[in-house]
């Protein structure tokens, strides 16, 4: 069993947070939802993001997700991986410099990270890709590559490991994605 950390804020994708949190689970792995600025108990806000032949994905209210640990408390030597899910969240967590230093930590520990969708903006915020090939939702492509990283442009209902990093462009990809990770993880 591994304890996992997963990274969120309000209007964080509403697939991208419950499916992990809860399927990791029942694989038996302790997992933590945190959100700066908020504690164990405190909800945040999720968006449905759905793909209906526009040109870019449409937006719904989603549920609250109720985090089960304190971002205040929160050590990263104390976990063995760490989930980004997407959404809009990842947009402006970059912005916090303790949830850089938090993706950091399991970057240059080479920690098991799994990134979906938005989340590679998170990633790309904190650390160097160089010498990864990773995967986002398309418009974080720029991103992915300035940060030095290989896009990988790949089917929505895939995922790619390159080492200890899982990634995948959006939720359809959760089969992919989360197999892919649990393999890391045992």
């Amino acid at each position: 069993m591994s304890r996992i950390l997963l990274i969120a804020g309000d209007f964080v994708e509403d697939y991208e947070i419950m499916v992990p949190f809860q399927a990791l689970q029942a694989m038996g792995h302790e997992v933590h939802a945190v959100c700066p600025e908020k504690r164990e108990g405190d909800s945040i806000k999720t968006a449905i993001h759905d793909f209906e032949g526009d040109q870019t994905y449409t937006e719904k209210p989603g549920h609250h997700f109720t985090l089960n640990a304190t971002f205040a408390e929160t050590d990263p030597a104390d976990y063995d991986a760490l989930v980004v899910p997407g959404g809009r969240a990842p947009e402006y967590l970059r912005l916090n410099e303790r949830v850089l230093e938090l993706v950091r930590h399991f970057m240059e520990y080479e920690k098991p990270v799994a990134v979906i969708c938005h989340g590679a903006q998170l990633l790309a915020a904190a650390t160097s890709l160089e010498g990864l090939r990773v995967s986002a939702y398309p418009a974080c492509a720029p991103e992915v590559t300035l940060a030095g990283g290989d896009f990988a442009e790949i089917e929505v209902d895939q995922a790619i490991t390159c080492g200890k990093l899982v990634s995948a462009p959006a939720w359809p990809a959760h089969p992919a994605w989360l197999k892919q990770f649990n393999t890391l993880l045992d």
